[in-house]
């Protein structure tokens, strides 16, 4: 769904010839109390094609002059078959639906007696996998047409709406036909054929809502009714059997038992005997929008049954604004090649109430699953689920690139934009409702009277050739000089801030950039260099100091592996724990509010020089030489709005449990810091031929090296090393839930001369506002109090429940909410046992996370309170 509705409409182009005659079937499919049905299903067996209705019923289908089988289908409805003959004119051809009846099978009532629907779904699930790979390849046209309407905004902005051209309450239309090919185990090639839409996003591709099939374990992220642990997120109850043109269907209904995101309720039809999806109509949430998905079946080959109908609806409310949105997708001219190696129907014997025969297969882990599948006429359901996970574990050591485990490619045809209305005629297989017609007409005249404004103008040339701003030293502003040649200034705002050692501070960060880039052999990947300057100055009102740095850097990408080198160097002045634990512009709020300057600097006048390179998309090493003078700084400046006595700003020298005499003397330093980051195993996606990675599929393991050498007799130099491990990584435990943990440990091999800018800092926190990323920050742990030149080991784990305390109220959990608990731990050789334990609420209104918890020392409480973030699931680098 797009979030606001921003209208325009392009006119095509003739392309083709019409047809001057034409014949075939239309009409209306009605219920048995004449209402209309939305989206039936209007399929011509002889052909294995056919057309959806529209919202009002109705349907038109062109054929040439013979004799054809018309099923009609409906969810709920019993499906109705006729035979017409089409000549020379359109047959008016209209179906009168009647609710589906089903028949109850008996069921003898005792203490041992179970629903039918758990054998039904035991078997279905145990051939999902099954159904899935018994494809190889299929290719089918799709038309998509998405229709939505904003229902409701907030007051303040519904005038900017209206000037915007958009109206509530009114229907705007998308509609594309793509030919979308498949083929095992994960790769979808989609070209658009033509485009129909407004807005500047053409990007309407049916291809993500067609191609996650409900065999598999998971449909965006939630658990399918035929995944392998769908008893354990779902209760089943068989609500009858009905018999449509020879195949017995089965009627299931589907209640999670714990309502909330990311499961599925209503019902689903399966096929006896061959457990195959015959059509479903199952709803779920995902972060408080509703989504309904609706799906009808027909056989496309012999037992092979695929969707040719989906409905896929969203609608919620987020900040005020609510809206829905439809999306129709019409699939036909299936063509399948089937896998050869799964032809065999294999009879499913539910081992809990079904008799085993003698003689019925078993899987053997010892033997080829290849020659057992041929030889399984009929086997128990959970030795035939062992033996297709087993197969498809041999046909992936058997794939050339095992790793990719999803390809997509998409184009868009030339001419996909400049069809004309003409086309859409006769292409489109379900006719535009009024409504739609009248929103194409309102987007034509806003589409004119928006070119007529862009014409002449292209956006990126206007770009380039602005003028300088005085504002744009603050704002941030980039200008083209041609030949791949920028200069421009960095978003100043966020520099202008205050701390106790400068005062009022402001800094300026400009940039000055050559570009190249050439596309590479493959016609995907791209050559890319650059060379960067970047200049930073800073000044301090109160201490009367000016601070320059300048980075030279050089970078070189041959399509995702590259390096990159530079120089930097200055005099400047740096937080003692240079990853930055706390924000600047947080600690102007708290100096300037509550009299607390958490930030603690020091000065140096240095010189850098770095490298990094990613070798692959697995590995990639950094290494750095810093020669530095730096020198411990005073606070200059007292100010603060917050006046009541008994509150002081603190020393700009930390307070720390490990701290040397000469911790914070002035002092030179000769640093080398060499590391090292892989993830094992890592996966790929591919996507229009461009290789790329899965980093969420391994886990990140950490080395690190980093060496104090000591030049000449000099007392007042470093001297020491240090060496680090880390791992990062989570598991989704599914119905349970998910945990992220990041694991540390490291040891000072020597420390003869260690200087607090050398101590091993950890990421603590003392304001109200949570750091980013559940585990990678303390929240209670002061910035220093525990900085180590020891050994330390350190954990931070994360845990998100699906279900925990509030979230056992429905309500709670299809708003969005998850309740987490974090569980930290942190003991160097001097320090004490440090814990951290916490619960919090988190996707609140769906974009924010509130924490409370404490921290201890040695089991003694130490401090505790609130803590303000943004949700988990929001990650910024």
């Amino acid at each position: 769904m797009t979030s606001t509705f921003k209208i325009l409409l392009f006119f095509f182009i003739l392309f083709g010839a019409a047809e001057l005659k034409a014949q075939g079937i239309r009409g209306k499919v009605l219920s048995d109390l004449g209402e209309p049905l939305a989206y039936a299903s209007v399929y011509i067996r002889n052909l294995a094609d056919g057309v959806p209705t529209n919202q009002n019923g109705a349907y038109e289908y062109k054929l040439k002059p013979g004799f054809y089988d018309v099923i009609v289908q409906y969810l709920g409805y019993e499906a109705v078959l006729r035979t017409v003959e089409v000549k020379e004119e359109w047959i008016e051809l209209d179906f009168e639906l009647k609710q589906q009846t089903y028949a109850l099978q008996e069921v003898t009532i005792n203490s041992k007696a179970e629903d039918p629907a758990l054998t039904i779904m035991r078997k279905a699930i145990s051939k999902a996998k099954y159904h899935r790979l018994q494809v190889e390849e299929y290719s089918m046209m799709v038309y998509l047409k998405g229709t939505g309407q904003l229902t409701n905004a907030p007051f303040f902005i519904k005038k900017q709406l209206e000037k915007e051209g958009m109206k509530l309450n009114e229907a705007y239309t998308t509609e594309s036909v793509s030919e979308i090919t498949f083929s095992q185990p994960d790769k979808i090639e989609e070209r658009v054929i033509s485009i129909r839409t407004n807005g500047d996003n053409n990007q309407t591709s049916p291809a993500p809502y067609l191609a996650t099939s409900f065999y598999n374990e998971k449909i965006n992220d939630a658990i399918s009714p035929l995944a392998p642990s769908a008893f354990a997120y779902y209760r089943f109850r068989f609500e009858g059997s009905f018999i449509e043109n020879g195949v017995t269907v089965n009627k299931i209904k589907v209640t999670p038992r714990s309502r909330g995101e990311r499961v599925f309720e209503g019902v689903i039809f399966i096929i006896e005997d061959l457990w195959a999806i015959h059509s479903l109509d199952l709803k779920t949430s995902l972060l408080g929008f509703d989504i309904n998905a609706r799906q009808l079946y027909a056989e496309v080959a012999e037992n092979v049954w695929m969707p040719t109908t989906h409905t896929y609806t969203f609608g919620g409310k987020f900040f005020g604004f609510a809206g829905e949105y439809k999306y129709l997708a019409s699939t036909r001219d299936y063509k399948v090649q089937l896998n050869p190696d799964l032809i065999v129907e294999t009879e499913i014997i539910d081992e809990k109430i079904d008799e085993v025969p003698e003689g019925s297969s078993t899987f053997n882990k010892n033997l080829s699953a290849l020659d057992q599948i041929a030889q399984a006429d009929n086997m128990k359901r959970k030795d035939f689920r062992k033996l297709i996970n087993e197969y498809e574990k041999e046909a992936e050591k058997e794939r050339e690139n095992s790793e990719v485990i999803s390809e997509r490619t998409y184009k868009i045809d030339s001419l996909a934009k400049k069809r004309d209305l003409s086309y859409w005629d006769s292409i489109r297989p379900v006719k535009l409702t009024d409504a739609e017609l009248k929103g194409y007409q309102r987007d034509d005249s806003v589409a004119v009277v928006e070119a007529a404004k862009k014409s002449d103008n292209d956006s990126t040339i206007q770009k380039a050739k602005r003028k300088f701003r005085v504002q744009e030293i603050l704002t941030g502003g980039k200008y083209f000089f041609g030949n791949g040649k920028s200069a421009g200034f960095n978003s100043n705002l966020t520099k202008i801030s205050f701390n106790t050692v400068e005062g009022y501070k402001m800094g300026i960060g400009a940039f000055y950039r050559i570009e190249k880039s050439t596309k590479m052999a493959d016609s995907v990947s791209y050559f890319n260099r650059s060379w960067n300057i970047e200049p930073e100055v800073r000044y301090g009102f109160s201490s009367e100091r000016l601070y320059g740095v300048v980075d030279l850097r050089r970078s070189v990408t041959k399509g995702r592996p590259g390096y990159t080198f530079g120089l930097k160097g200055g005099s400047y002045i740096f937080q003692y724990n240079t990853d930055n634990p706390i924000n600047e512009q947080v600690n102007a709020l708290y100096s300037i509010w509550f009299r607390q300057n958490y930030m603690k600097l020091f000065e140096q006048d240095f010189v850098t020089v770095y490298l990094a390179h990613r070798v692959n998309d697995a590995f990639t090493y950094r290494t750095n030489f810093t020669y530095a003078n730096r020198r411990t700084l005073e606070n200059t400046n007292n100010w603060s709005i917050y006046n009541r006595p008994g509150r002081e700003y603190t020393s700009n020298i930390p307070e720390n449990v490990e701290e040397s005499p000469y911790a914070f003397d002035n002092h030179r330093a000769l640093i080398w810091n060499s590391s090292v980051e892989w993830r094992p195993g890592v996966k790929y996606s591919i996507r229009n031929g461009r290789k790329n990675p899965i980093y969420s599929s391994a886990p990140l393991l950490k080395f690190a090296y980093t060496k104090g050498i000591k030049a000449g007799s000099t007392m007042n130099q470093a001297d020491f090393d240090l060496a680090e491990f880390g791992l990062e990584h989570f598991f989704n435990f599914g119905v349970s839930g998910k945990l992220d943990f990041n694991l540390r440990a490291g040891t000072f091999l020597n420390n003869n001369r260690v200087y607090f800018q050398d101590y091993k800092h950890f990421g603590g926190n003392r304001t109200i506002f949570a750091n980013m990323g559940v585990a990678s920050n303390y929240r209670f742990m002061d910035y220093y109090q525990y900085s180590a030149q020891s050994n330390y080991v350190s954990g931070i784990v994360h845990y998100q429940f699906r279900k925990f305390l509030l979230t056992q109220l429905p309500m709670l959990r299809f708003s969005g909410v998850r309740e987490n608990v974090f569980l930290n731990y942190l003991k160097t050789a001097n320090s004490p046992h440090y814990w951290e334990v916490g619960y919090s609420l988190d996707n609140l209104f769906r974009i924010f996370r509130v924490e409370i918890g404490a921290g201890f020392e040695n089991g003694n409480y130490s401090r505790g309170g609130v803590r303000l973030g943004v949700a988990s699931f929001i990650n910024i680098n």
